[in-house]
């Protein structure tokens, strides 16, 4: 395992033996022990409040509709996309989109652009992954500036990825949907953003296409000045009505 990935993964604050054998102390480590039951995530993270938000019940019942669930008698599991010792939450904890998109489009294609690993899970031919794409328009745009997943899987509103892998028949084809108002983006690739966004006040702005509208577009910064700005002009008034009346 390559320590600088480990250290750099979500799972980076455990010991080996917190998900293997203790017989893992030792070093070399003894040949049998690559036969022994490994976890999934459901083994650590199902049914835990700790990590409700997560929703991880919801990616698992997300999969099992998938294209990939068929192959899970060939051992098809989490592990084949999601290594426990290099994974990390890119999407959550990342600043830069193209890193992002980079980071989650790997994963895909260290199996459906690498023939030897992709005959591991299946007999089928090799797939020419750009000869497949040539119907897309300006194909290395596109994959730069999304991801796999945002043409091949189903949206799920209540988690944050969608495991849903779709038969390649109902993949996204048509451009309207993405470049639209109403793009399906918002609801896949930008959908950390726009839950951020709406924490802070601006839902209007992401309904409106992020266009500057004057009293639909909110900020919390502004609206705490606004608010101060009418208690200090209350107060104003409050105090000259008060004086009037001790005048008057």
């Amino acid at each position: 395992m390559d320590r600088n990935e480990f250290y750099g993964s979500n799972h980076r604050s455990f010991s080996c033996t917190d998900c293997h054998s203790t017989e893992y102390v030792n070093f070399p480590h003894p040949g049998e022990l690559r036969m022994e039951l490994k976890y999934n995530c459901l083994d650590c993270h199902g049914g835990d409040e700790t990590f409700s938000s997560f929703s991880f019940e919801e990616i698992e019942a997300d999969y099992r509709q998938s294209t990939h669930f068929k192959l899970e008698e060939e051992g098809f599991t989490c592990w084949k996309c999601h290594d426990p010792h290099s994974y990390k939450i890119n999407i959550r904890d990342s600043k830069n989109l193209k890193e992002t998109i980079l980071y989650d489009n790997t994963i895909c294609l260290n199996c459906h652009s690498d023939f030897s690993r992709f005959q591991l899970l299946t007999a089928r031919e090799e797939i020419n992954i750009l000869e497949k794409h040539e119907w897309l328009p300006n194909q290395a745009s596109h994959f730069s500036s999304v991801r796999c997943i945002e043409c091949h899987t189903r949206i799920n509103d209540s988690i944050l990825v969608s495991h849903l892998i779709l038969p390649k028949e109902e993949a996204v084809r048509r451009c309207n949907e993405c470049h639209s108002k109403n793009s399906l983006l918002m609801a896949s690739l930008y959908k950390f953003q726009s839950r951020e966004q709406r924490s802070d006040g601006f839902l209007n702005g992401i309904m409106l296409n992020e266009s500057y509208v004057i009293g639909a577009n909110r900020n919390v910064y502004l609206n705490g000045i606004s608010i101060a700005l009418v208690a200090v002009v209350s107060l104003i008034m409050i105090v000259h009505i008060v004086f009037r009346l001790i005048r008057k």
